[in-house]
């Protein structure tokens, strides 16, 4: 049994990083930066939430030590240029969670997740002073636009703009339906663009409502797609044919079998 301790492992982890960026070390790892780092941290977030869905925990483990990587990655290269240290990096989050959570660190008391929540807000805003003047600032410009549309639908409604009741959400979303349909008839390709947007987002609140992410729920939706378009493609690869080689109609039914196949 090892004698490590977390630290242990996590000083070494540190130390490994180092060394392949160290001279006669790894020339790809030497050569990153932040910038170059970027597309690693969302692919490997991704894979974490992928490990998750498929419920392998033996998968999540792996894929949670290759999303842990990329922050040493930046503590490293931002350590090599005197910019801060990961000492300082787990300095900041420590003292921040128990700033933010004055309800366990302290003598606050707050009664449910929602109070929370506004908390935190109200919190993180003392924090940044006079540098947010608008009640949407503070949302990541790369967000999805999905995950995006959630959280400014939330911040606008903290300060009460919002819908009273779920049915008025919902008649928003038929109403921008309607006007979606109409630019379609229209014919007026930056129009039906228009109306397009305006019908997620009001899809989008009408999820906030409901408490469904909509990331969460199209996400699923395109793993749905993904597995019963692959039904149709091996059982007709299974009996010799093609994708092209089927009608719509033979397409169709085994798409129907595959959804059977799932509900069982």
């Amino acid at each position: 049994m090892s004698t490590e301790t977390t630290q242990d492992r996590f000083d070494r982890l540190m130390e490994i990083m180092r060394r392949l960026r160290a001279p006669g070390g790894c020339p790809w790892d030497a050569e990153q930066t932040h910038e170059s780092l970027k597309r690693y941290l969302l692919e490997e977030s991704y894979e974490v939430i992928e490990a998750i869905d498929a419920r392998d925990q033996k998968l999540l483990k792996e894929e949670l030590g290759d999303l842990m990587l990329q922050p040493v990655f930046h503590a490293a290269i931002a350590e090599e240029s005197g910019t801060f240290t990961m000492d300082e990096v787990l300095d900041a989050i420590n003292e921040k969670l128990v700033r933010r959570h004055p309800h366990v660190f302290g003598d606050q008391v707050i009664e449910s997740s929602a109070a929370q929540v506004e908390n935190w807000e109200k919190i993180k805003k003392s924090e940044k002073g006079d540098e947010r003047k608008s009640a949407l600032s503070g949302i990541p410009p790369h967000l999805p636009a999905l995950m995006k549309a959630q959280k400014i639908t939330e911040k606008a409604a903290r300060v009460g703009f919002d819908w009273e009741h779920t049915d008025q959400v919902f008649a928003k979303v038929m109403e921008e339906l309607h006007e979606f349909q109409e630019a379609m008839a229209a014919g007026d390709q930056q129009e039906m663009e228009s109306e397009l947007g305006d019908l997620l987002f009001a899809i989008v609140n009408l999820g906030r409502f409901l408490a469904i992410d909509p990331e969460e729920a199209l996400r699923k939706t395109i793993q749905r797609f993904t597995r019963r378009f692959e039904h149709i493609e091996e059982t007709l690869h299974g009996g010799g044919r093609k994708l092209q080689d089927a009608s719509l109609e033979e397409m169709d039914l085994l798409w129907e079998e595959a959804k059977k196949l799932e509900k069982r």
